[in-house]
C-alpha cells in the first residue's frame, strides 16, 4: 500500500486539521486513553493555536487520500520545560531550542507498517534543535517503542486528571552550518 507522505509548517497545515481530528479520536479512544468527545474537542480547538506557535510542522501520511498518520511539533524555547515536571533536565537541555513532539500518531491497521517511522523520520530531520522531547503515556504500547528508536526518559509529569507521563527526550543530528 503506497504512502505519501506531505510536510507543513505553521498555518499551512490547516487544511489537514480535521482529518487529523479524526484520527486523534480513533487512536485515543483506544485503551489506555480512552479518550472521549470531551477531550476530542479540546484537541481541535487546541490545533490552531499551536499552529502559529514557532518552528510548528505537521507531518501526514496519506494512502490514496486517506490520512494514516500523522506527527506534528513546535519549538520549546530555550529555558522552557513541561509543565509541572517533578524536575529540570539537564542543564545543557535546558538553555537549548527542543523541539516538542505533541503528537505521533497511526491508525490502528496501519501500525507495523513502517508509517510511524516514516513521519519521524521527516518530522526530525533538517530540524534545528538539538533535542526532541515528548510527553508518554506509560501504559501505552507507544512507550516502548519511544525506547527502542532511542528516546530516554529524563522526567515525569502528570496530565491535569494525574495520569503521570514519561517525559522523553532525543538527541537530535547536529545540522550542519551553510559551507561545512
Amino acid at each position: 500500500m503506497p504512502v505519501t507522505y506531505t510536510v507543513r509548517a505553521g498555518t499551512a497545515a490547516a487544511p489537514l486539521f480535521s482529518p487529523l481530528v479524526e484520527l486523534y479520536a480513533l487512536v485515543y479512544a483506544e485503551p489506555p486513553y480512552e479518550e472521549g468527545p470531551e477531550q476530542v474537542s479540546r484537541f481541535a480547538d487546541g490545533l490552531p493555536a499551536e499552529a502559529t506557535r514557532p518552528g510548528f510542522t505537521l507531518v501526514a501520511a496519506e494512502d490514496d487520500g486517506r490520512l494514516i498518520g500523522a506527527a506534528y511539533g513546535w519549538t520549546m524555547p530555550a529555558g522552557r520545560w513541561w509543565l509541572r515536571s517533578d524536575q529540570d533536565p539537564p542543564a545543557d537541555v535546558l538553555v537549548a531550542d527542543k523541539l516538542a513532539v505533541m503528537e505521533w500518531i497511526v491508525t490502528p491497521e496501519r501500525r507495523g507498517d513502517g508509517v510511524g517511522s516514516g513521519l519521524m523520520v521527516r518530522l526530525l530531520g533538517g530540524r534545528p534543535e538539538r533535542y526532541a522531547t515528548l510527553a508518554s503515556d506509560p501504559r501505552a504500547a507507544a512507550r516502548r517503542i519511544y525506547e527502542r528508536a532511542g528516546w530516554r526518559q529524563v522526567a515525569r509529569s502528570p496530565l491535569p486528571d494525574g495520569t503521570p507521563m514519561d517525559l522523553l527526550l532525543l538527541d537530535l543530528p547536529a545540522v550542519p552550518v551553510q559551507g561545512d
